[in-house]
């Protein structure tokens, strides 16, 4: 899921003081970490039409440094934790992290560069990272977003990146700066900043104007990055999977576990994570999503798979790249097991026929506009 700073004069504060020349240190090696795990051609996906090669299943990294309280950063888990999710990556060739400028102020890509710096890992030959470009409303034209693709870059400490992406959609004071940001991210690709250009939670019509104006530069719309899960299917009806298909866009599904709705390990009357996010795990929406979480848990026992595994197998199988999240080795580890297999043709329209009678998970209001 993305989110906005809470407080828009902070955050800019706080990605100018993340981006400052401190960052350009560089650290030894601690020790080089490779892939245990070779992936199957079946697992190596590309983004739309770029020829950037990524794993089919990525780790989305929006909980490492983050300093809103959402996900308990420094309570319930903090860098150290976030270091094995990293390893444990590398280890299981999950090699395809995405992040962005507005996670943790800016920490979240620091962590990446950290992380990299200590394993003596590779962009894009041994990991490949994707940040994001955030609309923020001081920011109107297209210049904006190379300098601000080269701000993130100077916090991963690298020369470019593998994929960069407008965060959402400009609203309100930047409204009406949405092709400006189009022909930043244009520029980018074409400075060499980035290997492919994406956009993320944008609507139908949106997705099929940004392929259009990026294919006038000869460039094409490599992903568009939206909600998508068993609980939040809104991209299959709302016409946003069609025009990715239509303009060889990959749709690439954050939340696919819906912050661990889907994850089987809150039953209803038991504990809720920490902070905010206990707010969407009441026990009427646990209730509700009891069924689901039944069925997952019986293919799962049939299969020797985790509902967590089967949820994000769901995703790729509809031809989707799902993120995941990690904050530790053993989150990421039960990451890695959806992968290597393909749930069966009968799984999945069951899968499908169960999740269409449960509420939908709120989307992100973005989608709309």
């Amino acid at each position: 899921m993305n989110v906005l700073p809470n407080r828009v004069g902070t955050g800019k504060q706080a990605l100018a003081r993340n981006g400052a020349n401190k960052n350009t240190q560089r650290l030894a090696p601690i020790v080089r970490i490779t892939a245990s795990t070779k992936l199957a051609p079946t697992d190596i996906v590309e983004l739309g039409k770029s020829g950037v090669k990524v794993p089919c299943v990525g780790l989305g990294v929006w909980s490492w440094g983050d300093r809103s309280g959402y996900w308990g950063y420094e309570k319930e888990y903090g860098k150290n934790q976030s270091r094995d999710a990293y390893n444990a990556a590398l280890k299981s060739g999950l090699t395809f992290i995405d992040t962005a400028e507005v996670y943790g102020f800016g920490k979240s890509e620091e962590f990446v560069g950290d992380f990299m710096q200590e394993t003596g890992t590779k962009e894009p030959t041994d990991i490949q990272v994707a940040t994001k470009f955030a609309p923020l409303p001081w920011r109107l034209s297209s210049s904006s977003v190379p300098l601000a693709l080269k701000a993130s870059l100077e916090r991963m400490r690298l020369p470019r990146t593998s994929l960069y992406m407008q965060h959402w959609p400009g609203f309100f004071f930047n409204a009406f700066s949405n092709d400006a940001y189009i022909e930043g991210l244009a520029a980018c690709k074409q400075q060499d900043l980035c290997d492919a250009i994406g956009v993320s939670n944008f609507n139908a019509e949106r997705t099929r104007k940004a392929a259009a104006r990026l294919g006038q530069s000869g460039i094409p719309l490599a992903s568009n990055q939206v909600q998508y899960s068993l609980l939040y299917r809104a991209p299959e009806t709302n016409g946003v999977m069609e025009a990715c298909r239509e303009s060889g866009t990959t749709l690439v599904a954050y939340s696919p576990l819906c912050q661990g709705l889907l994850t089987g390990k809150y039953a209803v009357g038991g504990p809720r994570p920490f902070g905010p996010r206990s707010a969407l795990f009441s026990d009427q929406r646990r209730r509700e999503v009891e069924p689901l979480i039944s069925l997952l848990q019986a293919i799962g026992k049939e299969r020797q798979k985790t509902p967590a595994q089967i949820s994000i197998n769901w995703c790729v199988c509809k031809g989707t790249l799902p993120i995941p999240g990690a904050k530790d080795a053993k989150q990421m580890e039960d990451i890695a097991g959806a992968i290597g297999w393909r749930l069966s043709d009968g799984e999945m329209a069951e899968l499908d026929k169960f999740s269409s009678g449960i509420p939908a998970s709120t989307g992100a209001p973005f989608e709309k506009w």
